[in-house]
């Protein structure tokens, strides 16, 4: 199925995007007032050049003598100029480049801060491809842009300013046939322009659609060759790929048509002078000298014009790229906790939601009314089917999300009344989806407790029973796992963070299929073991093994977003209601 884009999404606000990159750039205003400078001091000198060509054209066709010793002068001036000015514009070339890889880095570092910042919801609604490609993709162009193109703007402003007053000294009548081609060109490139600016804003969402794609494929890759989906996964990401392809054609194809057209109206320009200035030699109006200056001239005077037609495209897709990377700044974060906040001390564990409502969206509501109390120290399980909203429930608890309706509270105090770090620092977690990161084994272990003895870091993974197949891994402890743990099974996974949950000091856990991964007599073994670990710590449990859970202090129900039965394992079984089909149907 193709992903074929046909709405072109153009910048909302190129001059707005524009004032940010530069107030991203005024941070090194320093630097860049003497890159200016130096960029200024190498285009004189290279003005200089058709000048003293001028003159010694002129020493050189003179009536009478060649006047060798001008010549040589101005053959040496030629030389020193032009060799000045490439050493000037080797330093601002280098310093920009410099300046360019420095506001990337602010850049990204500020995405990154932002993106620690922004709530859970944002990333269940983007993939993480798009999001990645603003951090690496988008940055990327904005920071060549800043190196190159930027660069090549400035020098030929001055230059174009430079020989226009040259040419203008030299002879006014060959300025103005001059001037009869330059509307021709300015009006043309704005034409491209209007044409560009949404053709490259199309290539970057494109580049971050494919990526998106590609990451959530990657991810699940045994899971497609698991069901020997590779060629219709292939097939779907050739859409993808025709489309990013198609984006980067039309948008180069633009770009790169100005260069040539422009070029071709300034060469337009430059046979005019050509057959004026034959006329005007021709009648003593002008010297042989003045027309090789002016010849020049118009040629700097051109040039540089041709090289902005050149790099126009790329500096709309730089905007377009930063356009986006301003839209995640400007993605409203979560929101900050209320005045009167107080950071959350000496836990006890003590939980409670009352009537509480919530959804993802206003058009849809997952959870009604639900009530939930955990006393200190008490195992709470959550069951139901799939879908009913258990983990919804786990996020409310987190604040990952605030609830329409009800309230909600820790050891007796408001939720929203504490501060949210200190609320979810109260918690350990151990969910489904293990997240493992590249570092030893004792590193992700002590994660959540920084500066954990190694003796803590051992006896934790002892309890989780997992302490025997660390010790069989290469280096033991000190064995570098791969990202998100590769190089070991999804079991060993699982015990590596339940003992990474073990070891951190919290009074609160929350285990969200916590042994999803690990075989019935492991399971068992790490029940017991948590059980006496985490005496005196409040325990929430989601489960779909309603084995593991028969223990519990008290079980919810929940079903079709409402609590349908809550007690004690052998008085719903009694009931013989939803929780006694939900475990008649594990066992039957």
């Amino acid at each position: 199925m193709s992903r074929r884009n046909t709405n072109v999404e153009k910048p909302k606000d190129a001059w707005g995007t524009m004032r940010r990159l530069v107030g991203y750039l005024m941070g090194r205003r320093a630097a860049l007032a003497v890159i200016l400078l130096l960029s200024l001091a190498g285009n004189v000198l290279s003005l200089l050049g058709p000048k003293l060509a001028g003159t010694a054209m002129g020493a050189a066709a003179g009536k009478g003598m060649v006047d060798f010793p001008l010549v040589y002068r101005c053959a040496w001036g030629m030389l020193a100029c032009y060799l000045s000015s490439s050493l000037i514009t080797f330093a601002v070339n280098f310093g920009m480049m410099r300046i360019g890889r420095l506001v990337a880095k602010k850049l990204r570092a500020d995405v990154f801060h932002k993106l620690l910042s922004l709530p859970i919801g944002f990333f269940d609604r983007n993939q993480a491809g798009d999001i990645i490609s603003r951090v690496s993709y988008d940055v990327d162009v904005i920071s060549t842009c800043i190196s190159t193109d930027l660069t090549q703007i400035m020098t030929s402003v001055v230059t174009v300013t430079g020989s226009f007053v040259m040419m203008a000294v030299i002879s006014p009548v060959l300025t103005c046939v001059t001037l009869v081609t330059i509307p021709m060109a300015v009006l043309y490139t704005r034409r491209m322009n209007r044409v560009t600016k949404p053709l490259f804003s199309r290539r970057s969402a494109a580049y971050g659609g494919m990526n998106g794609f590609a990451e959530e494929k990657f991810s699940g890759l045994s899971t497609i060759q698991g069901y020997a989906r590779e060629n219709q996964t292939a097939q779907r990401f050739q859409a993808y790929n025709e489309d990013a392809a198609d984006a980067y054609y039309q948008a180069t194809r633009a770009a790169k048509r100005m260069g040539p057209n422009v070029r071709f109206i300034n060469d337009l320009g430059l046979a005019l002078i050509g057959m004026l200035g034959s006329v005007l030699y021709m009648y003593g109006r002008i010297g042989l000298d003045q027309i090789s200056s002016f010849v020049l001239y118009s040629r700097k005077f051109s040039g540089p014009i041709n090289e902005i037609a050149n790099v126009t495209g790329e500096i709309y897709s730089a905007l377009a790229a930063a356009e986006r990377v301003f839209r995640l700044l400007d993605e409203p974060e979560e929101a900050a906790d209320l005045p009167e906040a107080q950071p959350l001390s000496e836990v006890k564990g003590e939980i409670s939601l009352r009537n509480v409502s919530f959804g993802y969206t206003a058009e849809r509501t997952i959870l009604r009314e639900v009530s939930l109390h955990a006393a200190p120290g008490q195992l709470v399980a959550i069951v139901g089917p799939t879908g009913a909203g258990k983990t919804t429930v786990i996020n409310l608890l987190m604040r990952f999300y605030d609830f329409q309706q009800g309230t909600g509270s820790v050891d007796g105090k408001d939720m929203y009344h504490l501060t949210r770090s200190s609320l979810r620092g109260a918690y350990a977690m151990v969910l489904q989806d293990t997240w493992l990161f590249q570092g030893t084994v004792c590193e992700n272990i002590a994660y959540g407790r920084e500066g954990a003895a190694r003796e803590d870091v051992i006896a934790a993974a002892k309890a989780a029973r997992i302490h025997a197949a660390i010790m069989q891994l290469p280096q033991g402890y000190d064995t570098v796992l791969y990202e998100d743990g590769g190089n070991i099974s999804k079991g060993q996974k699982q015990l590596l963070t339940i003992a990474r949950a073990m070891l951190y000091d919290a009074k609160m856990l929350i285990l969200d299929e916590a042994t999803s991964n690990v075989d019935t007599a492991t399971e068992r073994q790490i029940q017991a073991a948590m059980r006496e670990l985490m005496a005196r710590k409040t325990c929430v449990v989601i489960a779909h093994r309603l084995s593991t859970i028969q223990n519990a202090d008290h079980i919810l129900v929940i079903d079709q977003g409402r609590v349908a039965e809550q007690g004690r394992h052998h008085d719903l079984m009694a009931r013989r209601g939803a929780y006694y089909r939900l475990y008649a149907a594990q066992f039957e």
